[in-house]
C-alpha cells in the first residue's frame, strides 16, 4: 500500500522545498518515490534543479517527478467528455469560442491531479507519493472536488444516465459526435474522484502535512488549514516550520530572532498535540538535489518520512443515554463562528465561508436534530429519538 504525503500551506512559505526534500530522503531510503506538484504555479522543476513535464521523469535513484498540466491531461485522456461539454453548452446558446473556452470544466485543473493520484495509487508502482499542493485555499478546493463535481453532473446532465446513453448514441450516428461515449468518461471520471477521496481520507495511507514561517500572519493561515482539513475528514499529522533562524544569530536580525522564538513557542502549543519540524534557515536560495538533502537530512533526522506521525480521527459518533452524539473536530474555530443544522440525511457544518456536509449514519434518520456546541476543539451535535 502506497503512502500520500500532501503538503500545503501559504505561498511562499517554502512547502514545494520540503516536498521535494521529503520525496528524496524517501527515495535515498531505497522507497520508490513521486514528487508530484498540483500548483498551476509550477516550482518543482526550480527546486530540483531539472526540467519536467506532464508525465513522470526519473531524476534520481528510486525518484521520479511530475508537473501536472490540465490541458495535456484532456487532451490524452478526455477528448470525448470535452466533445460533450462542448456540444452541449453550443445546444444551450453559447457561442463557438465560449463553449471551447468552457469547455474546461470547473475544478479540471485539480482534477488533473486527482486523476494522475488515483492511477499512480491503484497501480502500487510507488511507494511513497508525495503531493507538492497549491497553497492552502486552493488545496481545499482540490480536496473537496468530488463532492462538487457530483453536484455539477446533476445539474449539467440532468437525465437519466441511460436516457442520455440513448440520446448520445443516436446523436452520434447521425452527426459523428460522441455523446454516449462522452458521457461514460465523465460518468467514470467522477467515479474515480470518489475513490480517491475515500484514499485522501484513510489517515493511515495518507497525511497532510502544514508548512509555515514563524510569522504572525503565516500561523493564522496554518490554524485555518488544519481546521478546515480536519473539518472535511483529512488527517493532519505534522507541522512543519521552515527557515528558521539560529537563536545566535546577531546583527540586524537580532530583533527579528527575539519575535521568532515567541512565535516558535506559540506554534508549539497550538498545534500540540501535532508534532512540530524544524527547517532551519540556510541563508541562501535552496535548489538542486545536494541542498534539498541537506533540508531532508535536518526535517527528519533518523525518522522514516513515509512514517505517520500522528494520527487522529476528524469525526466519529457517540452513544449519549437514549441519544447520539456526533462530533466533528474544528480545531481552533471559535464556539461563536461555527454553525450546525441538520438537513435530509446530512449535519451541515460552516464555519465562515468554509461549509461541509457531514453524511450521518442511517439509524440517526429515526432521531431529532437538538442543536450543538462548541468544546475543545470538537463540534458536538446532540440528536435525540422523535417523540
Amino acid at each position: 500500500m502506497s503512502r500520500i504525503l500532501l503538503f500545503t500551506g501559504k505561498g511562499g512559505v517554502g512547502k514545494t522545498t520540503c516536498a521535494a526534500a521529503t520525496a528524496l530522503t524517501c527515495a535515498s531510503r531505497g522507497q520508490r518515490t513521486l514528487v508530484m506538484s498540483t500548483d498551476p504555479a509550477h516550482s518543482l522543476a526550480d527546486a530540483l534543479d531539472t526540467p519536467l513535464g506532464p508525465e513522470p521523469a526519473e531524476i534520481a535513484p528510486n525518484l521520479w517527478a511530475q508537473e501536472v498540466d490540465m490541458y495535456y491531461s484532456m487532451r490524452k485522456y478526455w477528448g470525448n467528455m470535452r466533445e460533450l461539454v462542448r456540444t452541449v453548452l453550443r445546444w444551450q446558446g453559447a457561442d463557438a469560442v465560449a463553449a471551447e473556452e468552457l469547455a474546461a470544466l470547473p475544478g479540471m485543473g485539480e482534477g488533473s491531479a486527482l486523476l494522475w493520484l488515483e492511477k499512480f495509487y491503484t497501480s502500487g508502482q510507488y511507494d511513497v507519493i508525495v503531493l507538492d499542493a497549491a497553497p492552502t485555499g486552493e488545496t481545499l478546493t482540490l480536496l473537496t472536488l468530488p463532492q462538487v463535481t457530483q453536484w455539477w453532473l446533476q445539474k449539467a446532465f440532468p437525465l437519466q444516465k441511460a436516457a442520455f446513453k440513448t440520446v448520445g448514441f443516436a446523436v452520434r450516428k447521425t452527426t459523428g459526435v460522441p455523446l454516449d461515449k462522452g458521457y461514460e468518461e465523465l460518468d467514470w471520471l467522477f467515479g474515480k474522484l470518489g475513490e480517491i477521496q475515500e484514499v485522501l481520507q484513510n489517515p493511515e495511507v495518507t497525511s497532510a502535512r502544514l508548512v509555515m514561517n514563524p510569522e504572525r500572519m503565516v500561523i493564522q493561515e496554518a490554524k485555518r488549514a488544519y481546521t478546515y482539513l480536519q473539518l472535511y475528514g483529512y488527517g493532519v499529522d505534522s507541522a512543519i516550520v521552515n527557515r528558521v533562524i539560529p537563536d545566535d544569530e546577531g546583527g540586524v536580525m537580532a530583533r527579528y530572532v527575539e519575535a521568532q522564538t515567541g512565535y516558535l513557542r506559540e506554534i508549539e502549543e497550538t498545534f500540540a498535540p501535532l508534532p512540530v519540524l524544524r527547517v532551519p534557515h540556510l541563508g541562501r536560495e535552496v535548489f538542486g538535489l545536494d541542498l534539498l538533502r541537506e533540508i531532508g537530512a535536518g526535517l527528519y533526522a533518523e525518522r522514516d518520512p513515509a512514517a505517520v506521525f500522528h494520527s487522529e480521527p476528524a469525526y466519529r459518533v457517540e452513544p449519549e443515554g437514549d441519544a447520539y452524539r456526533v462530533e466533528v473536530h474544528v480545531p481552533h474555530a471559535e464556539p461563536g463562528a461555527v454553525e450546525a443544522e441538520q438537513f435530509g440525511d446530512s449535519l451541515v457544518v460552516q464555519i465562515a465561508n468554509q461549509r461541509r456536509n457531514v453524511t450521518l449514519p442511517a439509524f440517526l434518520s429515526y432521531y431529532h436534530f437538538a442543536g450543538a456546541d462548541v468544546e475543545g476543539g470538537w463540534l458536538r451535535a446532540r440528536f435525540v429519538p422523535e417523540t
